[in-house]
């Protein structure tokens, strides 16, 4: 039996023509590495033809290892990546945004750097915008309560390298550079399944925002390191499947309904990861003032969409 290198695993709602574009870069970046690859990709109920798609245009047309995961329902983004992690038989497994397009060779250089770093438990990489900026989410600290209140007030837009109020997004460290930082995003996160095997699978308390946080929390609370890989290695559409971002709105198939529940679910999430990690160690007060300050963000995150 064949022993796979990489498993990638892709969560897709509602994004036919992004996953349709996310798939054939993949095969082309697996092709380009000669990499030993399976491609998982898990469906959440999904109404815009993206399992037809899938079935008809890319495993029909393509000799790789593709498999299709179709849940009936919206199973939100830990569950639905669960899902995949039981099909998932790969040395490392990459989850991967459907709202992403893969660069020639990426794979490979990923897979390359994670054999010379065996202490490394998760790596991320430098994710470039349409806008042709790097995506900040790729690149960040862990919210504790001052990195949280910072950003909630503006102070680290105001000044970004300022390392006393840049801890959100920690932009005074030379993004040039492969360094450790204490989280990425989800988009693109690659783990070694044996980290998966130590530190657990995804929180499912956590629907859709925040999840990625908490996985790079545990793996670095396990003693691994989180790794920024300088070189971009993809670019990320941003948004496509929540529809609540300004860079995808063109492109998002989203309802209002749907738009306004992820709304509430992203605040959820803050408040979830907050309780879980931080609720102990910081004194009372100061929980309520973080807390108070995620409840204000989120009503007018919420108000956003009931009135757009």
């Amino acid at each position: 039996m064949e022993h796979i290198e990489l498993s990638v695993i892709i969560l897709s709602y509602n994004t036919k023509e992004l996953l349709e574009k996310c798939l054939n870069s993949l095969v082309l970046s697996i092709k380009y590495h000669v990499l030993r690859a399976e491609i998982i990709v898990v469906d959440n109920g999904s109404t815009d033809g993206s399992v037809e798609m899938v079935k008809e245009t890319i495993i029909h047309n393509t000799k790789y290892n593709i498999h299709l995961i179709e849940n009936q329902n919206n199973l939100g983004f830990s569950k639905g990546n669960n899902v995949g992690l039981t099909q998932a038989t790969g040395k490392y497994i990459l989850f991967l945004n459907s709202d992403t397009e893969i660069f020639p060779g990426s794979l490979g250089k990923a897979v390359d750097f994670m054999e010379k770093h065996p202490d490394v438990g998760a790596l991320t990489a430098k994710t470039m915008l349409l806008s042709g900026k790097m995506d900040p989410d790729c690149h960040r600290g862990f919210p504790t309560p001052w990195a949280s209140l910072t950003y909630f007030f503006g102070l680290e837009k105001l000044f970004p390298k300022n390392k006393i109020f840049g801890q959100y997004h920690k932009f005074y460290l030379d993004l040039n550079q492969d360094h450790e930082i204490d989280a990425g995003a989800g988009a693109f996160m690659l783990v070694p399944n044996k980290v998966i095997d130590k530190v657990g699978i995804w929180d499912e308390k956590y629907f859709f925002y925040g999840e990625d946080l908490d996985f790079f929390y545990r793996i670095k609370k396990a003693g691994y390191k989180v790794m920024f890989y300088a070189k971009p290695l993809l670019e990320h559409y941003k948004g496509a499947s929540s529809g609540l971002r300004r860079e995808s709105k063109d492109i998002a198939k989203n309802s209002k309904e749907n738009r306004i529940r992820i709304a509430k679910a992203s605040v959820e999430a803050m408040e979830i990861f907050y309780k879980k990690f931080y609720k102990g160690i910081y004194p009372g007060w100061l929980t309520s003032l973080v807390l108070g300050a995620i409840r204000a963000k989120g009503i007018f995150r919420v108000l956003k969409h009931y009135l757009s």
